[in-house]
């Protein structure tokens, strides 16, 4: 059995009924939707015409919202429906994320997510969803898509259908007849920081503001002028997490790559200072993550519910083993005044984890093409190694490092600016997987977010370090003057960038 929907937009008339009855039947919030329609318009006046698509959760067969959720708070169900628990859900937003039709909302009441769940209750007692039943031109249809007899079944069977995004893999089952192509592709639809009735939220779409003001080439195209607002989920917490996180995992690894080479004898530095910026560093993070939850007292589910699929519950295991071993290696550090081999590289295998483990967590969020890059481990990757070089110089200096030390650091920092700067020009430049990655690129290249990307992250962030440190080695006398601005601009210039990566990876549209 797998109940799925189609939605007959030869029939639909655009009354919003689905919407209003959807809202009735579960006390949907104002502002927040289940089930929406949306209107574009093509041509120019006076020849023009509208076109309108009802949009909802797809149930699909492979969802990406059940893999990345962290506390299984959704799941799908025996007979197809993708349903939620409420009561296990902590509010971490992944989950729409990983949805790539925007389908689900977080519940200003409840402060957990939500989404339509065919109305479960109604199904389970032999009645029709509350859409279905409330549509005055039986314009949407439900039932068991496995039972060759269902209406539904004989439809999509004998029908030309068409689905949302089937590239994505997702095995969608809302499936459309008679609507307009461009209203399941949002990236075909020309931006507009207007709608029918209403302005934009600046935040909302900054691709659309951007393109609105300088670019009305394409007058006729298909446009937007009716939908629902689909703000930006992810903000400032999680690129700061980022950044927390890359100085907290950089800083020990490159302490245990350190005293590999032989550099025992730095033992305040190495055995004791290292492992306390990564404790605290790594601390942050942790709290970032709780405190940007819409349920923080409920963090401990990620321990004790736990949905193994899900990055984000292995990023977690990580952290606190990362901390655990900090923690061991402060006490070595303290006690022994030297760190066993062993716990030396246990401690870099998963600092590398802590640091990289976030790319598996972003390839989970399939609603947003930016994050998939196979770049993105690398780029953490040496991430870390530019924020742990740049805190060990401005620790280093404050505790007076030897020289030797110094120099090699400043050389991991000039050589992990120059790889970050290689990798950043690829991703921009290198040909784009899809449209939404190159409409991503492009606010970073030449849109909105053009002048912080190109004058704070690439200039102040990469390219002024690596000249400081550069010159560096031309003035010896003058080393520490240059290096340690260098090493504070290279992080400032991290922090922007992470900023900029979490602001493009959502500005496209999904919906």
């Amino acid at each position: 059995m797998r109940y799925g929907f189609v939605i007959d937009q030869n029939r639909c008339i655009g009354c919003h009924a689905c919407t209003v009855a959807c809202k009735e039947e579960h006390n949907v919030p104002i502002g927040v939707y289940r089930t929406w329609v949306k209107y574009i318009e093509k041509g120019e006046f006076p020849d023009t015409k509208r076109y309108f698509s009802v949009l909802r959760c797809n149930h699909c067969d492979d969802a990406p919202c059940i893999e990345i959720c962290p506390t299984v708070a959704l799941f799908r169900r025996s007979d197809g429906i993708v349903d939620f628990d409420s009561e296990r859900c902590i509010g971490c937003k992944s989950c729409m994320q990983a949805c790539p039709y925007d389908a689900l909302y977080i519940d200003p009441h409840t402060q957990t997510a939500a989404k339509c769940n065919f109305c479960a209750h109604r199904v389970e007692a032999g009645l029709e969803p509350a859409c279905v039943i409330v549509c005055p031109e039986q314009a949407i249809i439900a039932g068991d898509l496995d039972d060759p007899q269902s209406r539904i079944s004989r439809l999509v069977a004998t029908q030309k259908v068409s689905v949302r995004k089937a590239e994505k893999g997702t095995r969608p089952k809302v499936f459309y007849l008679g609507v307009d192509s461009d209203l399941l592709e949002p990236e075909k639809i020309e931006p507009q920081s207007t709608h029918l009735w209403a302005e934009k939220n600046p935040g909302e779409d900054l691709y659309a503001l951007s393109r609105d003001k300088k670019d009305r080439s394409t007058l006729g195209a298909a446009r937007v002028v009716y939908d629902v607002a689909h703000p930006p989920l992810w903000g400032g917490k999680i690129a700061a997490y980022l950044w927390t996180k890359s100085i907290g995992a950089g800083v020990l690894l490159l302490a245990a790559f350190l005293l590999s080479l032989g550099y025992g004898g730095e033992r305040r530095l190495l055995h004791q200072v290292s492992p306390i910026l990564t404790l605290v560093f790594i601390g942050i993070t942790t709290l970032l993550l709780i405190f940007d939850l819409k349920r923080p007292e409920r963090f401990f589910y990620l321990l004790m519910k736990p949905n193994l699929s899900s990055w984000l519950v292995w990023g977690g295991y990580i952290l606190i083993g990362y901390g655990l071993l900090a923690s061991i290696w402060l006490l070595f550090g303290f006690i022994a005044g030297s760190v066993p081999t062993l716990l030396l590289w246990s401690a870099a295998l998963l600092a590398i984890g802590s640091a990289c483990y976030s790319a598996f967590l972003f390839a989970q969020a399939k609603g947003r093409d930016l994050w998939q890059s196979p770049l993105f481990f690398w780029q953490l990757l040496v991430q870390a190694v530019t924020a742990g070089s740049a805190a060990l110089m401005i620790s280093g200096a404050a505790v007076q490092a030897g020289a030797g030390l110094m120099n090699l650091l400043a050389k991991i920092l000039t050589v992990s600016l120059i790889l970050a700067l290689v990798i950043i020009l690829g991703e921009i430049s290198l040909a784009h997987a899809s449209e939404n990655v190159k409409r991503a690129t492009t606010l970073l290249k030449k849109g909105a977010l053009s002048g912080s990307f190109w004058g704070l992250a690439v200039g102040l962030g990469i390219l002024l370090p690596i000249i400081l440190l550069l010159w560096s080695v031309l003035r010896d006398g003058d080393a520490f003057f240059l290096r340690l601005p260098a090493s504070i601009f290279a992080l400032i210039g991290l922090w922007v960038f992470e900023d900029l990566w979490i602001k493009a990876g959502q500005t496209v549209p999904l919906s």
